[in-house]
């Protein structure tokens, strides 16, 4: 690998495949001395496997019945991490005497959007008994090897450096990637098992580094460098791998072992998040009967200066977040920011169940060559995105105010999307492709969003359940339906399944609603269905850009504020103009996404930007703009327009409907 040599002389006991595996590593190397380390190191882990006592989980393809199917084996080692490449290689015992194809998926499940994972491959090569083999490129993303009788090795090279939950990043910090960016897929084996060696770095200052994943060990140690299996290659790219120095905290969630990793740089009191995490694990695992559908679960954190996002996976999660959102030794309340985060790892857990087994039919299997499209994309990740928050609330992480100023804050985003009234919920799923995983400027005016208005049509149609059958049915009863009818027995939902079990669990007619929520533009009847479970709705213009809604507003007289009509952002003291919003006065007056606004009535905005300029003005006044588009000064005159009362406050109703509001929530009786 690399300009790296080891000894090919495997010492007595090591596996075939780590034989094979250090005799591919050295192969065609110049030899040299820096190296032995590593040579003794794999010496050891041959000595160690013969020692490691049998792993607590069933190992992918040990079942007699699999012994005539043999294992694809790869190897994988970050090379040059100040390079930001690993060294991938994948061994085929029995390849396509015509010539075997490989490929890289184009996406990686979880994520819509075309990603091209083959543009990191930077070199690929193949061996056969000790021979060249030829790769040549079919398209974008496949490779056929010439014929080759005996067992075929292709490695490649691939650069990483995408700090994403759906990529791969390489530094000398840490290692992490999705088997989707690295590990090529052996067309017409993709359901054979198969093995996964991991390698660690070459040098001293990566001698205390570990290894997570949820991979089922087959000879690693836990937490080590060594040998991992996989049923198949969708299990295989299923399960993301971090290496490095990370803080761990382990527990057991309903009898399953959890492991929260954090990498990066932080102070979190990891014992707190230990035994929050613990009490939100076991609140899903048993609102989805008490069983968990995996042996084991990972918790991959990266902790950065700023960053939100998660990816699911069938038994582990990657995320990212800013460290700031970790909670600090001493601090006893659930701050806003560590609310967001117990929120991304209560989402990001709900989906164990619902997309990783209750999945769309067009799902099953992935087509990872090209776009899978679903108008169900609102079920899978709105339905989450209700549950997510409605989770913290029920097992007693915040409180019934914290929950119903999230629920305020989400009603006020989905308000603020004049896209709303131009594409439905079903078309923003079967869009996902082009829309919402790549927006651009007009976006907030064409599109709305699945995971938004998603979580309102399932908070509607959770209200309704309710009201309509005394609320003997729920929403919880169609979810626990849908794992018993399609993900434990592995059954793709149908487009139109959800609709009809739904109206099969509750006995309602339920046609119109979903006719109305998911097919039309319709705004949803929010304010009646709150009010009949005790909860008052009420909408005010917004007190400045930063007004993200669920609280009163600071000031007593808000009637009059005037709004641009523009979001934007401070750029070296003056205001990048981000989206124009439909309809208003910036729209009016020409201004356009770009534009760099350097002053409004002849006086610059500064660091206290537009909100701070416009604070005293009121609606049907004109100001004048100036701002440079490219290199061009411009000058522009708006007319100020009245903000729209588009701020969500929610708050409990007095009275006997407080009992409803607790039936909801589960923080009384159910």
């Amino acid at each position: 690998m690399l300009g790296v040599s080891v000894s090919t002389q495997p010492e007595a006991g090591a596996t075939a495949f780590q034989t094979a595996s250090l005799r591919e590593f050295a192969r065609g190397s110049a030899a040299r001395p820096e190296v032995a380390e590593f040579s003794r190191w794999l010496q050891q882990q041959a000595r160690a496997d013969s020692d490691t006592l049998a792993d607590p989980e069933p190992v992918p393809g040990s079942d007699a019945n699999d012994h005539m199917t043999r294992p694809i084996r790869y190897t994988i080692i970050p090379a040059r991490p100040e390079a930001h490449l690993y060294r991938v290689t994948c061994t085929i015992e029995d390849p396509d005497p015509s010539g075997q194809r490989f490929a890289l998926p184009a996406w990686i499940p979880g994520s819509y959007m075309i990603r091209e994972f083959a543009r990191h491959v930077v070199s690929i090569r193949g061996e056969s008994r000790g021979r060249r083999v030829d790769i040549g490129k079919l398209d974008k993303h496949t490779w056929r090897a010439q014929p080759a009788a005996g067992p075929l090795a292709v490695s490649c090279e691939v650069y990483a450096w995408e700090l994403s939950v759906r990529g791969a990043h390489l530094d000398a910090t840490h290692a992490f990637f999705n088997g989707a960016c690295v590990f090529l897929r052996v067309l017409g084996q993709e359901a054979a098992p198969s093995e996964l060696e991991i390698l660690p770095p070459r040098g001293a200052r990566y001698r205390n580094w570990r290894v997570a994943t949820a991979l089922p060990r087959k000879g690693a140690r836990p937490y080590g460098f060594g040998t991992y299996a996989a049923a198949d290659y969708d299990e295989l790219i299923d399960h993301p791998v971090e290496m490095g120095e990370f803080s761990l905290a382990s527990f057991r969630a309903c009898g399953v072992p959890h492991d929260l990793v954090v990498t990066g740089r932080h102070r979190a009191d990891m014992g707190r998040l230990r035994r929050d995490l613990k009490r939100l694990c076991e609140h899903h695992i048993r609102f989805f009967g008490g069983a968990a559908p995996m042996k084991r679960y990972v918790f991959l954190v990266t902790a950065i200066g700023e960053a939100y996002g998660g990816l699911e996976h069938r038994a582990s999660t990657a995320l990212v977040c800013s460290r700031d959102d970790l909670p600090r030794e001493r601090e006893a309340e659930v701050s806003e920011r560590y609310r967001t985060f117990l929120g991304l790892c209560s989402h990001e857990y709900f989906h164990a169940w619902n997309v990783k087994r209750i999945k769309p039919a067009a799902f099953v299997p992935h087509d990872l060559d090209r776009e899978s499209y679903t108008t169900l994309l609102w079920a899978f990740e709105g339905i989450t995105s209700y549950y997510d928050d409605l989770a913290l609330v029920r097992c007693g992480l915040i409180g019934k105010k914290d929950y119903i100023q999230l629920l305020g804050r989400s009603i006020t985003s989905h308000l603020r999307t004049p896209g709303r009234s131009k594409q439905s919920l079903a078309e923003s799923s079967f869009d996902a492709w082009i829309k919402y995983y790549r927006q651009d400027e007009n976006s907030p005016n064409a599109a709305v969003s699945y995971y938004v208005k998603g979580s309102l049509v399932a908070l509607c149609l959770d209200l309704t359940i309710r009201e309509k059958t005394r609320r003997k049915k729920s929403l919880d009863d169609l979810m626990r339906a849908l794992w018993l009818r399609h993900g434990r027995a592995g059954i793709g939902v149908d487009e139109d399944g959800i609709e009809r079990l739904a109206e099969e669990v509750t006995g309602l007619r339920l046609r119109r609603y979903f006719d109305e929520w998911l097919r039309s533009t319709r705004e949803l009847p929010l304010r009646a269905l709150l009010a009949a479970h005790g909860v008052d709705m009420e909408l005010r213009s917004a007190e400045s850009s930063s007004d993200k809604g669920g609280k009163r507003a600071r000031s007593k007289d808000i009637s009059g504020l005037a709004m641009l009509g523009v979001r934007a952002k401070a750029e070296n003291g003056d205001s990048a103009v981000t989206h124009v919003l439909e309809g208003g006065g910036a729209q009016e007056a020409g201004i356009a996404a770009g534009d760099v606004i350097v002053a409004v009535d002849g006086l610059r905005p500064g660091q206290a930007g537009l909100d701070a300029v416009l604070a005293k003005r009121r609606a049907g006044e004109r100001v004048t703009i100036h701002a440079f588009r490219r290199d061009e000064l411009m000058s522009f005159e708006v007319r100020l327009k009245r903000a729209d009362a588009d701020t969500c406050l929610l708050a409990e109703s007095p009275g006997a409907r407080r009992r409803l509001l607790e039936r909801w929530l589960g923080t009384r009786g159910g």
